[in-house]
């Protein structure tokens, strides 16, 4: 198991090694930093200053090197538009998107393990078309197309919910409802399928044969085997809630990393930009990670040597 670990953390670390440095050259050659820096209209004496000040003149190598070095160190830099120092703003922001992914993680499970636990038992009847239907509309329908439906529901015609903002739960409802529905239909499958396979296997015959009612066999004997892949899933779906809540938090406009990755896109900060690919590309590939310990622990048939 510990050289499963220590590959895998390798793989992991060379992952995210790739994704700091194909974000950090596509971010160079999709605007001038000097440019961003100094403001439209700038003198080219001016710009020329400014990149010789900041180092920009350099090969663009020698430049992902130095920010790497740095960054390794601690030295995140400083913000272009906010004009403060990037980790202490990029680490501010970051406890709102958590929130956000925890809970529309949690929703997504909520609406999921039931609707897959009932598919399973009711195969192929109208519970089962249903609860596949749902699962194909939460699949195809784009978050934020279902966001500003949300909105237009329980905002503007109800006037339940606060359209944007993070102040207070209620300003989170609609955020989760959106993320979550768009990941649950994953877990809705593999729990769907996992139940069905189980509730074939001899153990369960035998369960029932010795007269357990219904509800034992599935939830204690049946869900509990059939749930261990969703523990992997879980990790992965983790990570892409918290790198694809952009759209979503901007729509909201909640005041966390996806929100501040839409403005440094917008303002050009590359600085914060390159900071909240790595965070979150580092994030991801924990992780995913975990989530193959995870499968390598529970699953015997996986080979972990």
């Amino acid at each position: 198991m510990l050289g499963f670990i220590v590959k895998r953390l390798g793989l992991a670390l060379l992952v995210a090694l790739a994704v700091s440095a194909i974000a950090f050259f596509l971010l160079r050659l999709s605007g001038d930093i000097a440019v961003a820096i100094a403001g439209e209209g700038a003198q080219q004496a001016d710009l020329d200053v400014i990149r010789k000040t900041y180092g920009l003149d350099r090969p663009l190598i020698v430049q992902y090197l130095d920010w790497l070095l740095k960054t390794l160190s601690g030295d995140f830099g400083t913000s272009i538009y906010f004009k403060t120092d990037v980790a202490a703003l990029v680490f501010a922001k970051l406890p709102v998107t958590l929130i956000l992914g925890l809970s529309s993680l949690a929703f997504a499970l909520a609406i999921s393990i039931p609707l897959g636990v009932l598919a399973a038992v009711y195969a192929n009847s109208w519970i089962d078309r249903l609860a596949l239907a749902i699962a194909v509309v939460g699949q195809a329908l784009p978050n934020f197309f279902f966001a500003l439906i949300l909105v237009m529901l329980f905002s503007i015609t109800l006037r339940w919910l606060p359209v944007s903002g993070s102040g207070s739960w209620l300003h989170y409802v609609m955020p989760t409802i959106a993320l979550g529905y768009y990941i649950a239909p994953a877990f809705m499958r593999l729990i769907r399928a996992g139940m069905i396979e189980v509730l074939s296997a001899d153990y369960i015959r035998t369960a029932r044969a010795k007269g357990l009612s219904s509800h034992a066999v599935i939830v204690t004997h049946a869900l509990r085997n059939a749930a261990v892949p969703v523990v992997a899933l879980t990790a992965v779906q983790l990570g892409f809630l918290l790198g694809g809540s952009v759209v979503i938090e901007t729509i909201f406009a909640l005041d966390g990393l996806g929100y501040l990755a839409y403005q440094s896109i917008t303002y050009k900060d590359f600085p914060v930009m390159q900071v909240i690919v790595l965070l979150l590309s580092v994030v991801y590939v924990l992780l995913t990670l975990l989530a193959d310990i995870a499968n390598a622990w529970l699953d015997p048939r996986i080979r972990v040597s």
